[in-house]
């Protein structure tokens, strides 16, 4: 299979979309959606929020999302994840009275994880939840940094162990809830024409309006769609596809969902005004 980012950059230019578009499109912004080209994993938040992001914008550009999520898991994510994975220390049978020091004490450098090991996990695991958050919901795009509100004790008495979140367990990334799958459609008049664009849920995007040649037009998402056109001077792009409706001499319309379009009859045509 081509590369991931060379497959969206591809689509994006085949169907003549800019950034901008998909950007106002996904509400992803345009710089993560430079580096899902770019496939500078690097500079996204984290491997889930990669997933939901590369789902979206194939989605939007109708391609298979789950063919290029796949992808992503087999080449990147698996190795990181072995990357990351500890390695369990190996267990030695006891020696008796080797494996223990003058006056019955155990000898330091063997046995399992110190505490201090455990310690700084949980920390390194809270700062890495407080990251994510942060790059997501910070305004300027930059991640905030933030600083532990309570520090680790370094005695030397095991009572001096640092303080646990209060469910008691550590912070769990959350996988964001999968978006509902939407429909991209805009109106490219070719001529005057008069159109009358509803979207549910959000009533007329195009209320009536009379549409000249060249003027720009801008990409709608929704679940569905219903248009009327006053005659053929007009090409529709719908996701990512792009057609011209057969010449008529009454108005034509279309209803348009995720899953594909339909034309209407004279009396299913919306009406806007």
């Amino acid at each position: 299979m081509p590369e991931i980012g060379a497959t969206l950059r591809d689509a994006r230019m085949r169907a003549r979309i800019d950034i901008a578009e998909i950007e106002q499109a996904t509400k992803i912004r345009a710089k993560y959606l430079r580096a899902l080209e770019n496939e500078e994993w690097e500079l996204l938040p984290g491997p889930t929020f990669v997933k939901t992001f590369l789902r979206t914008y194939a989605e939007a550009l109708g391609l298979d999302a789950k063919l290029l999520v796949d992808e992503y898991k087999l080449r990147h994510e698996r190795l990181a994840d072995s990357e990351l994975r500890p390695i369990a220390p190996r267990s030695t049978p006891s020696t008796g009275r080797s494996s223990r020091g003058p006056g019955g004490l155990p000898r330091g450098g063997g046995g399992g994880p110190g505490r201090g090991a455990i310690v700084l996990a949980l920390v390194l695991a809270l700062f890495a939840v407080i990251y994510l958050i942060g790059a997501l919901n910070n305004d300027d795009g930059d991640p905030v940094s933030t600083r532990p509100d309570s520090t680790t004790s370094t005695g030397s008495t095991p009572r001096s162990a640092p303080k646990q979140p209060s469910s008691g367990t550590a912070p769990v990334e959350e996988e964001p809830k999968p978006e509902r799958k939407l429909a991209t459609l805009r109106v490219l008049p070719t001529g005057n024409v008069n159109v009358c664009l509803r979207a549910e849920g959000q009533g007329a995007l195009i209320n009536g309006v009379d549409l000249r040649e060249g003027e720009t037009q801008k990409t709608y998402r929704s679940s569905r769609f219903t248009l009327t056109l006053g005659n053929n001077n007009a090409r529709i792009r719908f996701n990512g596809k792009t057609f011209r409706p057969p010449a008529s001499s009454t108005p034509i319309g279309y209803t348009f969902t995720p899953s594909g379009m339909r034309r209407l009859k004279a009396d299913e045509l919306p009406t806007c005004g």
